[in-house]
């Protein structure tokens, strides 16, 4: 398409290997990596700047593109299996999805695209191959890294490959930028994975602020009428995967030993679990079900499939806080999101979510799992509304601080930089790409 008068791209390639951004976030693979393909590709069109998504086909009746609004284009590759393969069995299908990707573009006029931004490290792969091959420039977003979450697993969680590690260091090497989440991220790709400093960006995911406030549709009272909960129940909420990653049994272990020390709480107290399956949890689908009833706590606990934008905000709404114990975020759209609607947040001190939450004044930060920290700063939350009302109206502040807006301003600052800098001969980098089939 060409660049735009103003030096920002045309038309991006933005590559989303493992998972769809037509999938509903919360199960399987699909969390806050589609939220944000989705929220930065329609904001990027409404700028004028078209995205096309190439991410595998999941089922034999997707059409080969899906427009998912006006300016965004999904394009469904066949690479391997519909059904039956787990984001370790990825690696062994990214020259099969590769090939997808170069076919696609070769029935297209020659410099169809003028970039590609990849998502996680299976992504990279490709686009590091279909830059090279497009001659345009490569950005990349790393969402998770196998190094951080090496050094922070759960208990029962398992370590990430060797080839992923390799994978990643070949990706970060190959881009043109690198697009961090947060500071502590941008650190740990420059100290952990050598990223050159003059080549990392840090641009903050957002929040839907139209669909996530504290007031609308009625507000608290409204939502937990909608969702059958009682005006006078404590509501303890936890939104995610559920896999060790993302330690939903913390919560659990911590609700157990709250109502051990104060059996009374049990009458009005409520747990609800919104998320499917995934990663390792896959291979004990029903396991947190079970902990719940071995814990005591079944009664307490209500667990519901991953929501839709409206249900999971008035989800929000309804809680009296939310709980992110997660063992790694690269960020934490669950936090903001729940802030955004004002409702405090209980976090592992982890990763983005210490930019994601203010201690002390948007919420509380723990450190460690400790499942006895965990319920004492529970407790001590439902015990003080006072304190709960006074983080609710910080909170609400500290959302609108992260904006869909202000991400795709700076990423398109991010394009046209790396536009400019690539049509500069000395920019160029050496070298062709190797793709990594490691499981």
């Amino acid at each position: 398409m060409g660049l735009r008068p103003d030096g920002h791209p045309g038309r991006v390639a933005m590559l989303s290997v493992h998972t769809s951004p037509l999938e509903q976030p919360g199960t399987g693979d699909a969390g806050g990596l589609n939220v944000y393909v989705v929220e930065t590709a329609k904001r990027l069109a409404a700028r004028g700047t078209e995205v096309e998504i190439f991410t595998r086909a999941t089922a034999g009746d997707l059409p080969p593109a899906t427009e998912l609004l006006p300016g965004v284009l999904v394009r469904n590759i066949v690479a391997g299996p519909y059904d039956g393969l787990s984001k370790g069995d990825l690696p062994g299908q990214l020259c099969a999805f590769s090939a997808g990707v170069l076919r696609t573009e070769a029935r297209l006029a020659a410099g169809w695209y003028d970039l590609v931004h990849s998502h996680y490290w299976l992504s990279g792969q490709v686009g590091w191959l279909a830059a090279e091959r497009w001659n345009v420039p490569l950005l990349h977003s790393m969402h998770t890294m196998a190094k951080v979450k090496n050094l922070s697993l759960a208990a029962d969680d398992k370590p990430e490959p060797p080839g992923r590690v390799i994978g990643e260091e070949q990706v970060v090497a190959a881009a043109d930028r690198l697009i961090a989440n947060t500071d502590l991220e941008a650190r740990d790709l420059i100290s952990l994975y050598d990223a050159d400093p003059e080549l990392v960006t840090v641009i903050p995911p957002g929040v839907d602020l139209d669909t996530f406030g504290p007031q609308a549709n009625g507000g608290k009272p409204a939502a937990r009428a909608r969702l059958g909960l009682a005006p006078q129940a404590e509501v303890v909420l936890f939104v995610g995967r559920i896999q060790p990653l993302k330690a939903p049994d913390v919560l659990l272990r911590a609700i157990a030993e709250l109502v051990s020390d104060a059996p009374a709480r049990r009458e009005n107290l409520v747990v609800a679990v919104l998320g499917g399956p995934s990663g390792s949890g896959l291979e004990r689908p029903e396991e947190l079900q079970k902990l719940a009833v071995e814990l005591g706590i079944g009664d307490l606990v209500q667990f519901h499939p991953p929501a839709g934008r409206e249900v999971l905000a008035d989800w929000y709404r309804a809680a009296d806080l939310v709980a992110v114990p997660s063992y790694s975020e690269s960020f934490g759209l669950v936090a903001v999101e729940a802030q955004a609607c004002g409702t405090p947040v209980v976090a592992a001190r982890v990763g983005g979510l210490a930019t994601a939450v203010r201690d002390g004044r948007t919420g509380l930060l723990i450190t460690g799992h400790e499942p006895g920290h965990w319920a004492r700063a529970i407790d001590d939350l439902l015990r003080a509304p006072q304190v709960r009302s006074r983080m609710s109206s910080a909170a609400v502040l500290h959302a609108h601080m992260f904006s869909w807006d202000h991400t795709v301003d700076a990423t398109l600052d991010a394009y046209a930089a790396a536009c400019a800098d690539h049509r500069s001969p000395a920019a160029r980098r050496p070298g062709g790409p190797t793709l990594v089939a490691a499981g």
